[in-house]
C-alpha cells in the first residue's frame, strides 16, 4: 500500500513537471535554433565556396591593405553570422526561461510565484524585442536571397550552355556590384574557366547552401511570428491573472473587514450583557 502511495505521488508530481512546460515556446524555440543552425551553418560554408569560386574561376585576389573588396565583406559577414548564432542561443534561452516562469505565475497564481508589475515590464519588453527581431530576420531574409539570384542566373548560364550549342553567353560580376565599374572581371562559355567551373561540383553546393540558409532565414522569421504570438497570449493571461489576484486580495480584505466588525460586536454585546 505504502508502494502504491509513493507511485502515485511520483505520477502527481510528473503530471504537474509536464503541465508546467511551455510548449509553445519550447516549439519556437526548437523552430528558432534549427533556422539560426541552417543559416549560419550553410552561409558560412557557402561564403567560403564563393571566395573559392572568385579565386579559381574569376582570377580575382585579395587587394593589399586596408581596402574594402569583396573578400573582405565577405570576412565581415562571416563574423556577423558568428554574432547571430551565439546572440540567438542565448536569445532563445531567455525566452524559454520567460515561458516557464509566465507559466508558472499563470498556473501557481496563489502559490509560490506572484505577478508583479516588474514581470508585467519584462514580458512586455520581450514582445517588443521579438518584434525588432522579427522586422531583422526579415532583412536578412531579403538580403540572403540576392546571392541565391546571383547563382541562379550563373547556374542557368551553364544550363543553358549544355542545351543551346553555340551559344556565347556571359557573366560580369560588375552586373553585381562586386567589382567596380573600372574592373572588368566577367566569365564567357567561349572560356576554358566557365567550363570547368559548371562541371564543377561547388557551384551546385554553393548554391545549394545558399538556398539552404534562405530555407533557414524563413524559419527564424516563422519563429519570430510564432514567439509573439506566444508572447502576446502570455501578456493577456498575465494581465487578466493579475486582475483576478486584485479582486480576490479585495474580496479577502473585505471578509477580513466583516470578520473583525461581527468581532467587535459580538465583544460588545458580550460586555454590555456583563
Amino acid at each position: 500500500e505504502e508502494a502504491e502511495v509513493e507511485r502515485k505521488g511520483c505520477f502527481e508530481c510528473c503530471i504537474k513537471c509536464l503541465g508546467g512546460i511551455p510548449y509553445a515556446s519550447l516549439i519556437a524555440t526548437i523552430l528558432l535554433y534549427a533556422g539560426v543552425a541552417l543559416f549560419c551553418g550553410c552561409g558560412h560554408e557557402a561564403l567560403s565556396g564563393t571566395v573559392n569560386i572568385l579565386q579559381t574561376y574569376f582570377e580575382m585576389a585579395r587587394t593589399a591593405g586596408d581596402t574594402l573588396d569583396v573578400f573582405t565583406m565577405i570576412d565581415i559577414f562571416k563574423y556577423v553570422i558568428y554574432g547571430i548564432a551565439a546572440a540567438f542561443f542565448v536569445y532563445g534561452i531567455l525566452l524559454m526561461v520567460e515561458g516557464f516562469f509566465t507559466t508558472g505565475a499563470i498556473k501557481d497564481l496563489y502559490g509560490d510565484f506572484k505577478i508583479t508589475t516588474c514581470g508585467r515590464c519584462v514580458s512586455a519588453w520581450f514582445i517588443m524585442l521579438t518584434y525588432l527581431f522579427m522586422l531583422a530576420w526579415l532583412g536578412v531574409t531579403a538580403f540572403t536571397s540576392l546571392p541565391v539570384y546571383m547563382y541562379f542566373n550563373l547556374w542557368t548560364i551553364c544550363r543553358n550552355t549544355t542545351l543551346v550549342e553555340g551559344a556565347n553567353l556571359c557573366l560580369d560580376l560588375r552586373q553585381f556590384g562586386i567589382v567596380t565599374i573600372g574592373e572588368e572581371k566577367k566569365i564567357c562559355t567561349v572560356s576554358e574557366n566557365f567550363l570547368r567551373m559548371c562541371e564543377s561540383t561547388e557551384l551546385n553546393m554553393t548554391f545549394h547552401l545558399f538556398i539552404v540558409a534562405l530555407a533557414g532565414a524563413g524559419a527564424a522569421v516563422i519563429a519570430m511570428v510564432h514567439y509573439l504570438m506566444v508572447l502576446s497570449a502570455n501578456w493577456a493571461y498575465v494581465k487578466d491573472a493579475c486582475r483576478m489576484q486584485k479582486y480576490e486580495d479585495i474580496k479577502s480584505k473585505e471578509e477580513q473587514e466583516l470578520h473583525d466588525i461581527h468581532s467587535t460586536r459580538s465583544k460588545e454585546r458580550l460586555n454590555a450583557y456583563t
